[in-house]
Protein backbone atom coordinates (compact mmCIF):
# COMPACT_ATOMS: atom_id res chain seq x y z
CA UNK A 1 0.00 0.00 0.00
CA UNK A 2 1.16 3.45 -1.01
CA UNK A 3 0.35 7.18 0.66
CA UNK A 4 1.26 9.90 0.03
CA UNK A 5 -1.47 12.36 0.60
CA UNK A 6 -1.80 15.71 0.24
CA UNK A 7 -5.40 16.31 0.76
CA UNK A 8 -4.11 17.76 4.49
CA UNK A 9 -2.52 20.78 2.29
CA UNK A 10 -4.01 23.90 1.32
CA UNK A 11 -1.41 26.18 1.24
CA UNK A 12 2.30 26.08 0.37
CA UNK A 13 3.54 26.46 3.50
CA UNK A 14 7.29 28.33 4.38
CA UNK A 15 9.08 25.25 5.27
CA UNK A 16 9.12 21.84 4.43
CA UNK A 17 11.13 19.14 6.51
CA UNK A 18 11.51 15.84 4.74
CA UNK A 19 12.54 13.41 7.26
CA UNK A 20 13.96 10.22 6.05
CA UNK A 21 12.59 7.23 8.43
CA UNK A 22 13.50 4.22 6.72
CA UNK A 23 13.53 1.52 9.48
CA UNK A 24 13.83 4.46 12.62
CA UNK A 25 11.17 2.39 14.47
CA UNK A 26 10.81 3.66 17.43
CA UNK A 27 13.41 6.24 17.14
CA UNK A 28 10.96 8.42 14.62
CA UNK A 29 8.07 9.01 16.99
CA UNK A 30 10.39 11.67 19.64
CA UNK A 31 11.85 12.98 17.17
CA UNK A 32 9.27 14.23 15.18
CA UNK A 33 7.51 15.15 18.57
CA UNK A 34 10.53 17.22 19.38
CA UNK A 35 10.93 18.72 15.76
CA UNK A 36 7.00 19.75 15.60
CA UNK A 37 7.63 21.26 19.14
CA UNK A 38 10.70 23.91 17.84
CA UNK A 39 8.74 24.42 14.66
CA UNK A 40 5.79 25.19 16.81
CA UNK A 41 7.93 27.35 19.15
CA UNK A 42 9.34 29.36 16.37
CA UNK A 43 6.22 29.76 14.90
CA UNK A 44 7.19 28.27 11.45
CA UNK A 45 4.33 28.14 8.85
CA UNK A 46 5.96 24.30 8.08
CA UNK A 47 4.98 20.72 6.94
CA UNK A 48 6.94 17.76 7.57
CA UNK A 49 7.26 15.15 5.17
CA UNK A 50 7.74 11.85 6.86
CA UNK A 51 9.31 8.90 4.45
CA UNK A 52 8.72 5.89 5.71
CA UNK A 53 9.63 3.95 2.11
CA UNK A 54 10.04 0.29 2.94
CA UNK A 55 11.27 -3.28 1.28
CA UNK A 56 7.97 -5.34 0.94
CA UNK A 57 9.82 -8.55 2.33
CA UNK A 58 11.07 -6.85 5.77
CA UNK A 59 9.51 -6.40 9.05
CA UNK A 60 9.74 -2.95 9.31
CA UNK A 61 6.52 -0.94 11.52
CA UNK A 62 8.24 2.61 10.37
CA UNK A 63 5.48 2.46 7.82
CA UNK A 64 2.76 2.26 10.56
CA UNK A 65 3.86 4.77 12.79
CA UNK A 66 4.26 7.24 10.00
CA UNK A 67 0.51 6.84 9.25
CA UNK A 68 0.06 7.13 12.80
CA UNK A 69 2.00 10.16 13.37
CA UNK A 70 0.80 11.81 10.22
CA UNK A 71 -2.84 10.84 11.43
CA UNK A 72 -2.27 12.95 14.88
CA UNK A 73 -1.07 15.59 12.90
CA UNK A 74 -2.15 17.56 10.07
CA UNK A 75 0.77 19.18 9.16
CA UNK A 76 2.32 15.69 8.32
CA UNK A 77 2.35 14.38 4.76
CA UNK A 78 3.55 10.65 5.14
CA UNK A 79 4.98 9.15 1.94
CA UNK A 80 5.24 5.36 1.83
CA UNK A 81 5.84 3.39 -0.93
CA UNK A 82 7.40 0.06 -1.16
CA UNK A 83 11.42 1.07 -1.78
CA UNK A 84 13.12 0.86 -5.05
CA UNK A 85 16.35 1.88 -4.38
CA UNK A 86 18.60 3.39 -1.25
CA UNK A 87 19.08 6.43 0.71
CA UNK A 88 19.27 8.48 -2.16
CA UNK A 89 15.46 6.91 -4.06
CA UNK A 90 13.59 7.86 -0.62
CA UNK A 91 15.23 11.35 -0.43
CA UNK A 92 14.04 11.71 -4.12
CA UNK A 93 10.42 10.62 -3.00
CA UNK A 94 10.10 12.95 -0.14
CA UNK A 95 11.67 16.02 -1.98
CA UNK A 96 8.97 15.49 -4.70
CA UNK A 97 6.26 15.61 -2.16
CA UNK A 98 7.78 18.93 -0.25
CA UNK A 99 5.55 21.91 -0.99
CA UNK A 100 7.63 24.50 0.97
CA UNK A 101 9.14 27.68 -0.30
CA UNK A 102 12.48 26.32 1.50
CA UNK A 103 12.99 22.24 1.64
CA UNK A 104 15.06 20.50 4.12
CA UNK A 105 16.34 17.23 4.39
CA UNK A 106 17.62 15.28 7.70
CA UNK A 107 17.82 11.95 8.93
CA UNK A 108 15.25 10.94 11.35
CA UNK A 109 16.89 8.44 14.00
CA UNK A 110 18.09 11.14 15.90
CA UNK A 111 21.58 11.23 15.35
CA UNK A 112 21.35 14.73 14.32
CA UNK A 113 19.74 17.27 16.80
CA UNK A 114 15.95 18.47 16.09
CA UNK A 115 17.08 21.88 16.24
CA UNK A 116 19.57 22.28 13.51
CA UNK A 117 16.44 22.26 11.74
CA UNK A 118 15.74 25.54 12.95
CA UNK A 119 18.93 26.57 12.92
CA UNK A 120 19.83 25.71 9.40
CA UNK A 121 15.94 27.25 8.24
CA UNK A 122 16.90 30.68 10.09
CA UNK A 123 20.53 30.91 8.57
CA UNK A 124 19.23 30.63 4.74
CA UNK A 125 16.60 33.47 5.67
CA UNK A 126 18.88 35.67 6.81
CA UNK A 127 21.11 35.44 3.90
CA UNK A 128 21.15 35.29 0.42
CA UNK A 129 22.76 31.35 0.16
CA UNK A 130 21.21 28.81 -1.99
CA UNK A 131 22.23 26.05 0.49
CA UNK A 132 22.97 25.95 3.99
CA UNK A 133 24.25 22.68 5.73
CA UNK A 134 26.07 21.47 8.78
CA UNK A 135 29.39 20.29 8.96
CA UNK A 136 29.86 17.26 11.95
CA UNK A 137 32.48 19.00 14.24
CA UNK A 138 32.21 16.78 16.61
CA UNK A 139 30.89 12.78 16.41
CA UNK A 140 30.34 10.44 18.69
CA UNK A 141 29.92 7.47 16.66
CA UNK A 142 32.62 4.60 16.27
CA UNK A 143 35.97 4.86 14.86
CA UNK A 144 35.15 3.20 11.76
CA UNK A 145 32.54 5.69 10.68
CA UNK A 146 34.84 8.51 11.17
CA UNK A 147 37.78 7.31 9.62
CA UNK A 148 35.49 6.57 6.31
CA UNK A 149 34.37 10.17 6.83
CA UNK A 150 37.84 11.58 6.94
CA UNK A 151 38.96 9.75 3.75
CA UNK A 152 35.62 10.52 1.88
CA UNK A 153 35.60 13.94 2.51
CA UNK A 154 39.50 13.95 1.69
CA UNK A 155 38.87 12.38 -1.90
CA UNK A 156 35.69 14.92 -2.54
CA UNK A 157 37.89 17.39 -2.06
CA UNK A 158 40.48 16.17 -4.16
CA UNK A 159 38.19 15.17 -7.24
CA UNK A 160 36.05 18.03 -7.12
CA UNK A 161 38.03 21.14 -5.51
CA UNK A 162 37.17 24.65 -4.92
CA UNK A 163 33.52 23.66 -3.21
CA UNK A 164 33.42 25.25 -0.17
CA UNK A 165 32.48 22.43 2.02
CA UNK A 166 33.68 20.35 4.77
CA UNK A 167 31.89 17.32 5.71
CA UNK A 168 29.30 16.27 2.07
CA UNK A 169 27.26 13.98 3.93
CA UNK A 170 26.19 16.36 6.62
CA UNK A 171 22.92 17.06 7.18
CA UNK A 172 20.45 18.55 7.57
CA UNK A 173 20.70 20.55 4.05
CA UNK A 174 18.12 23.19 3.68
CA UNK A 175 17.75 24.84 0.27
CA UNK A 176 15.51 27.60 -1.38
CA UNK A 177 12.50 26.00 -3.87
CA UNK A 178 14.06 27.92 -6.82
CA UNK A 179 17.75 26.15 -6.11
CA UNK A 180 15.82 22.64 -6.14
CA UNK A 181 14.82 23.26 -9.21
CA UNK A 182 18.27 23.77 -10.79
CA UNK A 183 19.04 20.58 -9.41
CA UNK A 184 18.85 17.44 -11.43
CA UNK A 185 19.44 14.19 -9.16
CA UNK A 186 19.36 10.99 -10.18
CA UNK A 187 21.64 9.30 -7.58
CA UNK A 188 18.98 6.44 -5.88
CA UNK A 189 21.52 5.26 -3.73
CA UNK A 190 23.95 6.36 -0.46
CA UNK A 191 25.80 9.29 -3.24
CA UNK A 192 22.51 11.67 -2.73
CA UNK A 193 24.20 13.76 -0.72
CA UNK A 194 27.29 14.04 -3.02
CA UNK A 195 25.41 14.60 -5.91
CA UNK A 196 23.71 17.51 -4.17
CA UNK A 197 27.22 18.89 -3.22
CA UNK A 198 28.48 18.41 -6.95
CA UNK A 199 25.93 20.32 -8.61
CA UNK A 200 26.29 22.89 -6.73
CA UNK A 201 29.78 23.58 -7.38
CA UNK A 202 28.84 22.95 -10.96
CA UNK A 203 25.92 25.84 -10.40
CA UNK A 204 28.50 28.33 -8.56
CA UNK A 205 25.62 28.13 -6.13
CA UNK A 206 25.97 29.98 -2.70
CA UNK A 207 26.43 27.78 -0.11
CA UNK A 208 26.76 28.23 3.96
CA UNK A 209 27.67 25.37 6.88
CA UNK A 210 27.41 25.71 10.73
CA UNK A 211 28.48 23.12 13.09
CA UNK A 212 27.12 19.88 14.73
CA UNK A 213 27.44 17.38 17.06
CA UNK A 214 26.81 13.88 15.32
CA UNK A 215 25.63 11.44 18.02
CA UNK A 216 25.88 7.70 18.29
CA UNK A 217 23.01 5.29 17.47
CA UNK A 218 22.75 3.26 20.15
CA UNK A 219 20.05 0.76 19.11
CA UNK A 220 20.98 -0.32 15.71
CA UNK A 221 24.37 -0.76 13.27
CA UNK A 222 25.09 1.90 10.16
CA UNK A 223 23.21 1.03 7.46
CA UNK A 224 26.58 1.67 5.52
CA UNK A 225 28.73 -1.46 5.20
CA UNK A 226 31.80 -2.40 3.89
CA UNK A 227 30.78 -2.90 0.36
CA UNK A 228 29.40 1.27 0.27
CA UNK A 229 32.96 2.52 0.23
CA UNK A 230 34.03 1.21 -2.92
CA UNK A 231 30.47 2.22 -4.49
CA UNK A 232 31.51 5.81 -2.78
CA UNK A 233 34.79 5.97 -4.84
CA UNK A 234 33.12 4.53 -7.89
CA UNK A 235 30.28 7.18 -8.09
CA UNK A 236 33.51 9.79 -7.24
CA UNK A 237 35.07 8.49 -10.17
CA UNK A 238 32.18 8.47 -12.49
CA UNK A 239 30.42 11.88 -11.47
CA UNK A 240 34.15 13.38 -11.99
CA UNK A 241 34.59 12.03 -15.31
CA UNK A 242 31.09 13.43 -16.26
CA UNK A 243 31.96 16.70 -15.25
CA UNK A 244 35.28 16.52 -17.34
CA UNK A 245 32.84 15.74 -20.42
CA UNK A 246 30.61 18.67 -19.81
CA UNK A 247 33.27 20.96 -19.28
CA UNK A 248 34.39 19.83 -22.85
CA UNK A 249 31.28 20.92 -23.78
CA UNK A 250 31.34 24.47 -22.86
Amino acid sequence: MEDNEDTNFQHSPELSVVVLGYRTGSDLEPFVAELVKLLEQERVDYQIVLVGNYWPSASDNTPELVRELARRNLKIKPVIKPKEGKMGWDMHSGLAAADGKYIAIIDGDGQMPADDIIRVYKKIKAGDSDLVKTYREKRLDDPWRKLISYFYNLFFKILFPGLKARDINSKPKIFTRDFLNKLTLVSNDWFADAEIMIQTRRLNAKIEEIPTIFKKNEKRPSFIKFPAIFEFIKNLITFRLKEFKKNKKI
